[in-house]
This record gives structure tokens, sequence and C-alpha cells, in this order.
């Protein structure tokens, strides 16, 4: 199977012919529940991970004892969507209503120290043969794992997340850890990833207007308030939100390897490398939907008949308050510590 993104409303380069000498591409992995294997680039499937190398942990001083349990959320998950995909009657009976509050409960785990290892969830696996734009790793590493600790209370303010980032040559791995330790708890539901394997396609993208050379990023803002103009002064009742550079023609939505960052929520801000000063690339974005109101132009042509409540967010995963998370790399050595930003 294949997702396919639609051709765009419009060509931009026609519109905009300056735009030709910033083109880029980006991976976007179309991420669907499945079961992969270990051998598959997934969201929250199974990792390739050695049996004799210690699991990633987070060791920062916070609460960890209290809070949902990861079987709970997925079988909270399982027993609603079932509930609403039933042809007579849809949505939960009161049986069903009174389990699903039981496994929405907190639960407390006793002498829980704040020091505590605490394992960290993987979050995905990508493997360089299925993803165009990821870059060869340190040593021709040919695959990326990306691991969160499921509480975000980290940093000065304790809200910020904790991620870990591991590159490893697959063939290298011999015996594989058949069970991968999980918390006992998490800090919300949006930490925990439904499995869901990948189609990745690889698409045209273009950078967000802020950081394009000010006199074509002014025409582009022109561009975009005339045809707002437009769309309001139109007596078509039925009528859409009028297309958008930001949202219909440069980046996608969704999770996504390479590319360019979105800034829709702060202003652009420099992110270079804190070794060497270097300006850092987008490695990889996590989504917390694949599409929604403002950006349903990216919609897949195999998804167009799918409601969206039902098939925009397939990995459950969620973003501080629905939104995205890009991950910066340095692109002289991908082993310098990454950043991050939330938009």
């Amino acid at each position: 199977m294949t997702r396919t993104t639609p051709a765009r409303p419009l060509d931009v380069e026609a519109l905009f012919p300056e735009l030709t000498a910033f083109r880029g591409t980006t991976t976007r992995l179309h991420p669907r529940p499945g079961r992969p294997d270990l051998s598959a680039s997934s969201v929250g499937g199974p990792m390739l991970w050695p049996a004799d190398e210690p699991w990633p942990v987070c060791g920062e001083t916070h609460g960890r004892g209290r809070g949902r349990r990861p079987a709970d959320i997925h079988r909270y998950r399982q027993v609603l969507a079932s509930a609403w995909a039933r042809e007579q009657a849809p949505g939960p009976t009161d049986d069903e209503r009174k389990l699903l509050g039981e496994l929405h409960r907190e639960h407390r785990i006793p002498g829980t120290s704040e020091t505590d290892p605490l394992p960290m969830i993987g979050l995905a696996q990508l493997y360089r043969r299925d993803v165009p734009d990821l870059p060869a790793g340190p040593g021709d590493s040919d695959l990326l794992q990306v691991f969160w600790c499921p509480f975000d209370a980290h940093g000065p303010g304790r809200y910020g997340l904790e991620l870990h980032l591991r590159w490893r040559r697959s063939w290298e791995v011999g015996e594989v850890l058949t069970a991968s330790p999980q918390p006992l708890v998490v800090g919300s539901d949006g930490f925990v990833p439904e499995p869901c394997v990948l189609y990745p396609e690889q698409v045209i993208t273009y950078p967000f207007a802020g950081l394009l050379p000010e006199e074509l990023c002014a025409r582009i803002d022109t561009w975009d308030e005339a045809r707002e103009e437009e769309a309001e002064q139109s007596a078509d009742e039925s009528r859409t939100e009028p297309l958008g550079y930001q949202y219909d023609l440069s980046i996608p939505p969704g999770w996504r390897v390479g590319g360019f960052a979105s800034w829709h929520a702060t202003d652009p801000y420099p992110m270079d490398c804190l070794t060497c000063t270097t300006p850092m690339h987008l490695l990889l974005t996590i989504d917390s939907s694949e599409w929604d109101g403002g950006s349903g132009s990216w919609k897949p042509l195999e998804d167009q008949n799918q409601p969206t409540h039902l098939c925009a967010t397939p990995t459950q995963v969620t973003v501080g308050r629905w939104g995205e998370l890009n991950v910066f790399a340095c692109p002289n050595d991908l082993e310098h510590p990454h950043r991050w930003s939330i938009q």
C-alpha cells in the first residue's frame, strides 16, 4: 500500500519564480495503524535493540510515581474505537463507560523516588533505506531510533521534553532484546504511541515564509492577504478556507523527515549547534495530527473518503497543545546534541 499526496492546488513556483532556488524535499512518513516488526521503520513499534545494551532511561529529577498505566491507555483507545465503530447503536454502552472510567484512572507507585531510572518510551525507528531524506548517521549508521521521557517535567520551566536519539548500524545487532522496558506510569496519554507502519513519500517543500528574503516574503504575504480578502467578499456560503502559502503550498503537516521547519506558533529563532555553532538542519517532525482544517489539501488521495476524526491521528501522540515537535541536528556531526522546538 502507499499514501499519495495530492498535487498542490497551485504552482507556487509559477507565482513566485524565485522559490525555485529554495526548493527542497521532505519525506512524509504517513504512519497508519498496523503491526510493524523489528526490521521495519515504524512509530510505536518494536525496536531493533541489542539484548546486552542498556535501554535509555531518564534520570532527571522529577515526579514519576503517579500517572496512567500504558496498558490502560492502549486498552482505553481500543474500547472507545470499537464502541464508535459499531453500526448499531454506536458509542459506549453503560458497561463500557464504567470500564473506560476505570482505565482512565491515575495510579500511584509506592516508594518511587524522583531520581529512579525511568525507562524512556520507544517513539520511532527509521531505516535509511525506507526514508529518502534521512541522512546517513555517524559511521554510516543506517538506523535512527527516537525515545522520549513520558513526563513533560524537564528544563528550567519544568514543562519541557526529554528526547534521546540513537544512531546504529542495524547489521551489527546480534541478539535482540525481546521485551522493551516500559514505564509503570506516564504523565500523559499523548506520550504513548499506537503501533504504526509507515508509508514514506518524498514530496517537494519550501521554507517558512518568514525565513525567505524580505522582499519575497512581503510579496507572499500580500498574495495571502489578497486571497483572504477575496474569500471574505465572496457570496458563496459553501466556500472553504482560502489557499495560503503556509498551509497549502510550502510545508506539509504530519510526521516527516528533513525539509524545513514551520514557525507558525513562534517567531523563527536561530537553531545553531551548541557544540560548533553551525546552523542546524531539521531532522524529524513529530506531529499531533496528519492534517487539520487548515491543511486539509495535504490529505492523501487514499484517505479522501475517510473521516478526519478517524484517520488524522493514527499515532495518538500529542505534542504540547496539539502542536508539532521539530527536532534539529548538526549537519557537521549528527552526534552533537540535538535541539528541538514545539510549534
